[in-house]
């Protein structure tokens, strides 16, 4: 059976962990400490009323935070009442899926990928030309196994690099990057078979990825693949931590 939306988040959620959560009151606040915004958005787990947006709002900022929510389908009042606030909608993305038995039909040619953890430093190196700093490979440590990095080589140079984790029959790709200079020869592509062959040697049946809809070329890659959109979601972000 395909991963419905609401499986995705909670595979999202443990294999890219915030470093704390707690609930309050009609809320789940998450901590990120650098480790980017799916780590650090707030989200509601009942129907909060408008005066609870306060509450939410002073965590955030308590944890030096923006004023952050994540907004899923159903979630339309508090979409609206944010909206009234101040908020401004920030990336819209899509939830892929497919069964790894999918994806998992070619392997890279020889020295092309390779799985290895922990990440190698020329890795950490790609992830930090491409903004994924310190905060977010933190996220990867916090990870719980099963895990690995991919690290791609194309023409005896590095490719780019990628982090997979997999969680109640789920594996999801996360931070993949491909070195400008090395686009346009496979190596995504690679990437998510050779995740689908490591799910599968780690008891998941499926292969996932979060994309923003801004992203084309990723979206179109999934697309291609025959991986499936199940579902969406976007951020709302008050104005006034916009930067």
């Amino acid at each position: 059976m395909m991963p419905d939306i609401a499986h995705l988040l909670k595979t999202c959620d443990a294999t890219w962990p915030a470093a704390s959560t707690r609930r309050l009151g009609p809320w789940l606040i998450r901590e990120g400490q650098g480790g980017g915004q799916r780590v650090s958005a707030t989200t509601a787990l009942a129907a909060p009323a408008e005066r609870d947006i306060a509450s939410a709002e002073d965590a955030m900022q308590a944890l030096g935070q923006p004023r952050l929510f994540r907004i899923h389908a159903g979630d339309d009042a508090l979409d609206a009442a944010l909206a009234a606030r101040g908020y401004a909608v920030v990336d819209p993305v899509t939830l892929w899926v497919a069964p790894a038995s999918r994806l998992a039909t070619e392997r890279a040619p020889r020295v092309t990928v390779f799985t290895v953890w922990e990440p190698l430093a020329i890795q950490i190196d790609i992830w930090a030309a491409a903004g994924i700093g310190p905060g977010r490979i933190a996220v990867m440590h916090r990870a719980p196994q099963p895990k690995t990095t991919l690290m791609g080589r194309i023409n005896d140079h590095p490719g780019g690099t990628a982090f997979v984790a997999a969680h109640d029959g789920v594996a999801m790709i996360h931070a993949l990057e491909v070195l400008a200079h090395q686009r346009r020869h496979g190596m995504a592509r690679w990437f998510l078979r050779e995740a689908a062959f490591w799910a599968r040697d780690n008891a998941a049946t499926h292969v996932a990825a979060i994309c923003t809809r801004a992203n084309a070329g990723a979206n179109a890659l999934y697309a291609s693949l025959s991986m499936e959109p199940v579902g969406q979601y976007h951020y709302r972000k008050h104005r006034e931590d916009m930067t």
